[in-house]
């Protein structure tokens, strides 16, 4: 890593914001457990270490703390929420349970200036997440900044900084500046992240790794995994092959697109295996979402195993893993316990002797954006939204079987074609259309209907760990509407879901 900034992960729901907006300074920035042993971090040489907030307590039985002598490196340190809270229990000041917490906007009044809030209003808005608070500062700290609380701290002879708020996201108003006031003057880290270097890199990292051995990478068309494709191929050409699954719960015409997009464009070798009858008759009888993830999940890993077998020789498997992936994953237990178990991070199945490559594991999905970019992947794919590993099989609820793929894929493609063609796509983070498993009446020319309904989903996040549903002018909503009712057989009624993320999540299943 060397001279690029560490966050200790306290099980933030901010940390890779943090990390994210760090790099958008062009300094590498890296998410690593809060119990990660010091000699470890040491050995990263950091410009600059983060200890992120977290849900926990100082004052709890079993706090998640970290080594005293931390402190004492004369690396910068920034302490963010639980961070401040830590510093300040650690290093001999007090922190108490606090009378109601503060959650949301909060005004904050700088009294005493630092080096962190150079440039700073004297009152601005910052976000505040936390029910503890600072009683007491340590011996050596002043006192910079309060809300209704203490809320910045500093040991300046020490590089020291500490903020109760949240600088890393979009409502604390001055936070960029804060950031940057610590990581380029503070810590002076070397700005040398640059995604047209990563390329070079990668590709000559790859080839030196590869050699003259053959790959295979599992595409989907997302952009992950498409991107991943479009590097390694770039280092390595027909050593590349690309295994596509059909499992027949993919949006219209994927297939057709992905032969096009990637093979014909960028001249890949591409399998395409025609799987759809298969999983469709694993799910037959399945309802439950958990169950039908289990069956899709399980039936792509059978059917991909397969298919490789079939290229003897392959010594390397590639993966669009990426690097929120990678932070998921190794999320000691306790602080944000693991939130997805991705397969494609905890290693491979036995009988599939072969190397893991993953060209991407370092990077954001912004910065596997523009990666693809600089690829020369069209803007359009690059810019695809998210679509789920199971599909269509947890956007049509219940039961799955053909028809209800049709219907859904039908629909599905009139919303997206309607969000492109009104200049709505790229405003928005998640667009789809659910199917649900319950029909109502309706009357179509002079005819009673008895057809499906479908749900309208669209949200706009920056993390997609909370979300707002887009709030689309009436006149859109209308058109999307008429056009499934009156084009999609099967769907007499549409709704449009106007939940937000939380209590609901973006997927329905």
């Amino acid at each position: 890593m060397k001279n690029g900034i560490v966050i200790l992960d306290f099980g933030s729901q901010y940390n890779q914001l943090i990390a994210r907006r760090i790099r958008e300074m062009e300094v590498y920035s890296e998410v690593i457990p809060y119990n990660t042993p010091l000699d470890e971090i040491l050995a990263k040489e950091p410009a600059g270490i983060v200890l992120s907030g977290g849900p926990s307590s100082v004052n709890a039985e079993n706090a998640h703390l970290v080594d005293k002598a931390l402190f004492e490196q004369n690396i910068p340190v920034l302490g963010i929420c639980y961070g401040m809270q830590l510093t300040t229990h650690l290093l001999g000041g007090q922190v108490k349970k606090g009378v109601k917490g503060e959650y949301g906007k909060a005004k904050l009044q700088i009294d005493k200036s630092n080096e962190f809030l150079a440039g700073v209003s004297r009152f601005s808005t910052v976000w505040m997440s936390h029910f503890d608070e600072v009683q007491t500062v340590p011996a050596g700290f002043t006192i910079n900044a309060t809300t209704d609380v203490i809320s910045a701290i500093s040991n300046e002879e020490k590089k020291i900084y500490c903020v109760q708020f949240h600088p890393e996201v979009s409502h604390t108003e001055e936070g960029p500046r804060m950031i940057e006031n610590f990581v380029l003057k503070i810590c002076q880290a070397p700005r040398n992240w640059k995604l047209t270097n990563y390329i070079e890199k990668t590709v000559a990292e790859i080839k030196e790794k590869v050699g003259n051995e053959k790959v295979i990478l599992g595409l989907s068309g997302g952009v992950d995994s498409s991107v991943a494709a479009v590097l390694v191929h770039k280092a390595i050409g027909d050593q590349l092959t690309c295994i596509f699954v059909d499992t027949g719960l993919l949006r219209k015409d994927e297939g057709r697109k992905v032969m096009e997009n990637y093979g014909e464009h960028f001249h890949m070798k591409i399998d395409m295996v025609d799987a759809s009858e298969r999983f469709l008759s694993k799910l037959k009888g399945v309802s439950d979402p958990e169950a039908k993830r289990k069956v899709i999940g399980n039936e792509f890993v059978a059917v991909f195993d397969e298919e490789s077998h079939k290229f003897e020789g392959a010594k390397f498997l590639a993966q669009g893993t990426i690097y929120p992936d990678v932070i998921e994953s190794q999320s000691v237990k306790g602080p944000s316990a693991v939130i997805k178990s991705h397969h494609n991070v905890g290693g491979l199945p036995e009988e599939m002797k072969m190397e893991l490559l993953e060209p991407l594991r370092e990077l954001f999905k912004d910065e596997v954006r523009k990666v693809g970019e600089e690829l020369g992947i069209p803007h359009h794919l690059v810019m695809r939204h998210p679509f789920p590993g199971p599909g269509l099989g947890i956007r049509i609820l219940g039961e799955v079987d053909e028809e209800k793929v049709k219907i859904l894929q039908e629909a599905d493609d009139i919303f997206i074609e309607e969000l492109y063609k009104n200049n709505l796509y790229e405003q928005v983070s998640q667009a789809f259309v659910v199917l649900l498993p319950v029909k109502s009446v309706g009357v179509m020319g002079d005819e009673r209907t008895y057809e499906y309904t479908a749900v309208v989903r669209s949200a706009n996040t920056i993390d997609f760990m909370t979300a707002t549903f887009s709030k689309f002018p009436w006149e859109f909503l209308e058109t999307v509407s008429n056009r499934i009712i009156n084009e999609v057989r099967g769907i007499n009624r549409v709704a449009y879901d106007i939940s937000s993320k939380p209590p609901a999540t973006i997927e329905w299943e």
